[in-house]
């Protein structure tokens, strides 16, 4: 049977789980779980005489205070809010729409061609930004109308936009991976490296598929008849209108693999970058700046909201002894250590049904990043298969977000139904791109490998 401390930390975690559905924001139903909970285990230690494992006195609220000042201090999370800049500020620069308009003029006589146009796009968007929602709304508003004029499919069109939006978490910079890295002390660097090539793999993936798809099933797409001939010219024009991105990708990320820069001074060099480009193109002044600010604040704010609540939350849970708890659970489990594994990757699948990446990388990732390096598994390994897992969370309903973006910039004849329909065979492929990473490690470890001889 489970000891009276197990019980409090099962109780604590449904609470979370139960919560959320409330509707209340993330932050502070955290942070009212881990006050409400150390209250109580307090006072039934002390007048009850109740086992409640480490936490049996007030000191834990000052054990919560230098933990959320070690937070605040950690210069890894300075990236944050410069990515996040970075990210919004190339969503204004209009970088986009011409990689759009000149991609559309060469790929579109093809069957299929608009969609792979998306999805590379999507890949130079997820290199340079990092942040799926502006990623998302950004390519529907391009796309999804050119796409619906060229008889594509609703639900084939919806698919290619929301998982194409969705690959800014998994290729670095990636504001996911700055957090896990801080969550498990790895570094920000390995995992950059790491993930680079399951997340490039993950985008041509998606262009096979939708080849393949256009191929197999014509009604899902038409080709344009009314585009000019290719020419050098042409060919020219769309390699010019790449440079631009490529270039602020080799700033940023040629930085960090190199060794010039500390990922924290990569994110500034992108941030500027970004500006630069905007004002290139003649959409940057004081309007789009203080927009952009704002945003950024906004964004940050929501993100360290939560940063503060789990961090709480950790102090609490692991006072109670939940970190051995959950080990134990696990490591009990009859299967081998590649088992174990697999059932982590099935829970963190199953929870992004119902909660956003932040707050899994945040709660379960400290939990079980522990009991798997104690497996002997490569952690760098196992993050990035964890964040591909955790990819599927923006596409699977009810709380997908990148549905939830979609569906709130496409036009009326795109219903709720062609969205989820849309998505099932680019999750499908995600999970694909996870087995793939899971049997093949140095789809991961090679890079890092290379870096590091």
């Amino acid at each position: 049977m489970f000891e009276t401390n197990e019980l409090i930390v099962i109780a604590m975690l449904s609470s979370f789980i139960l919560l959320i559905f409330s509707g209340y924001p993330v932050a502070w139903i955290l942070a009212g779980i881990s006050v409400l909970f150390s209250v109580g285990s307090i006072l039934a230690y002390q007048l009850f005489d109740v086992d409640t494992y480490f936490l049996t006195d007030w000191r834990i609220f000052g054990v919560m205070v230098q933990r959320v000042y070690a937070q605040m201090t950690n210069w890894v999370l300075v990236a944050l809010p410069m990515f996040i800049f970075m990210g919004l500020m190339l969503e204004r620069s209009g970088v986009a729409e011409k990689l759009m308009q000149n991609f559309v003029d060469l790929f579109g006589r093809f069957r299929g061609g608009l969609g792979v146009a998306v999805i590379t796009i999507g890949i130079l968007l997820a290199a340079s930004t990092g942040i799926v929602g502006a990623s998302v709304v950004l390519l529907a508003m391009l796309s999804i109308p050119t796409m619906l004029e060229q008889k594509y499919s609703p639900a084939f069109a919806s698919g290619i936009v929301a998982s194409s939006g969705t690959l800014g978490i998994i290729i670095p910079p990636s504001i996911m991976l700055i957090i896990m890295a801080d969550q498990l002390s790895l570094a920000v660097g390995d995992l950059f490296m790491g993930a680079l090539i399951p997340g490039v793999m993950l985008g041509l993936m998606y262009i096979a598929y939708v080849i393949i798809a256009s191929i197999m099933f014509p009604s899902l797409s038409q080709p344009r008849t009314d585009l000019p001939p290719i020419t050098l010219k042409m060919i020219l024009k769309t390699l010019a209108a790449v440079i631009p991105s490529l270039g602020l990708i080799l700033a940023v990320l040629g930085s960090i693999f190199l060794g010039i820069a500390t990922p924290t001074e990569a994110a500034g060099v992108g941030a500027l970058g970004a500006t630069i480009l905007a004002a290139m193109n003649g959409r940057l002044n004081m309007a789009v700046l203080k927009d952009v600010s704002i945003k950024t604040s906004i964004t940050t704010a929501f993100v360290f909201g939560i940063f503060l609540g789990a961090t709480a939350f950790a102090v609490v849970m692991r006072s109670l002894g939940g970190d051995e708890f959950i080990g134990g659970l696990l490591k009990s489990i009859p299967l081998s250590p590649e088992g174990i594994v697999i059932v982590i990757l099935l829970i963190t699948f199953i929870a992004g049904f119902f909660l956003d990446w932040l707050e899994i990388s945040l709660i379960l990732l400290p939990l079980v990043g522990p009991v798997v390096a104690a497996l002997g598994f490569d952690l760098t390994w196992f993050v990035v298969l964890f964040a591909l897992a955790l990819q599927t969370s923006f596409l699977t309903p009810p709380v997908g977000f990148s549905l939830f973006y979609l569906k709130g910039v496409v036009p009326p004849s795109i219903k709720t139904t062609d969205i989820y329909k849309g998505v099932i065979p680019f999750i499908m492929i995600q999970l694909l791109a996870v087995a793939l990473v899971f049997y093949w490690k140095d789809l991961v470890l090679w890079l890092p490998g290379v870096r590091y001889g």
